[in-house]
């Protein structure tokens, strides 16, 4: 039989366990209609999302000081070079202070598509409180028609999931 001080630790575990599940969930699940927002360029000009309609787009945020999102990026370039010609779109939001750092990451990185965005105002980035981002690496996957179909998915399940959707 379990003590009465065991049996309060495991409670107090599971609830925090629990609640920070909860709290660094993403706030869309896949079917939900992905929220547009326009955000600024590095070269100055708009990104805007509704631009994307009837395209599949990879939603990721991500930070050049991250070290999580950058060990990615080789993952992301090779996932662009393979799904860009069928159909998909990558829209990077980085959640930075610096223009500098950002546009260095940019260029080091290889992250060569034109669709990089950021409002310069780190985790406080009104797309990133629009979309619930708590912590990054961050993505969503949005259908041509605007929903999500997946939110956080590895590599392997976005391979499977575009193999699916872009080869019909």
């Amino acid at each position: 039989m379990l003590k009465k001080t065991n049996l309060f630790l495991i409670l107090a575990i599971a609830l925090f366990f629990g609640g920070r599940y909860l709290w660094m969930k993403p706030k869309f699940d896949p079917g939900q209609k992905a929220p547009l927002f326009s955000a600024p360029m590095p070269d100055g000009g708009t990104l805007n999302l509704a631009d994307y309609s009837g395209k599949y787009v990879l939603l990721d945020f991500w930070g050049s000081w991250c070290g999580p999102c950058r060990a990615e990026s080789p993952n992301l370039v090779r996932l662009y070079r393979e799904y860009q010609p069928k159909g998909l779109e990558i829209v990077s939001i980085s959640l930075e202070r610096s223009a500098n750092n950002w546009k260095r990451a940019i260029q080091k990185d290889g992250l060569y598509w034109d669709d990089h965005a950021s409002n310069l105002q780190r985790m406080k980035d009104p797309i990133a409180k629009m979309y619930g981002v708590r912590e990054i690496p961050t993505k969503y996957l949005i259908n041509p028609e605007g929903y999500i179909i997946a939110t956080n998915p590895t590599f392997a399940q976005l391979e499977s999931t575009l193999d699916e959707v872009l080869t019909k």
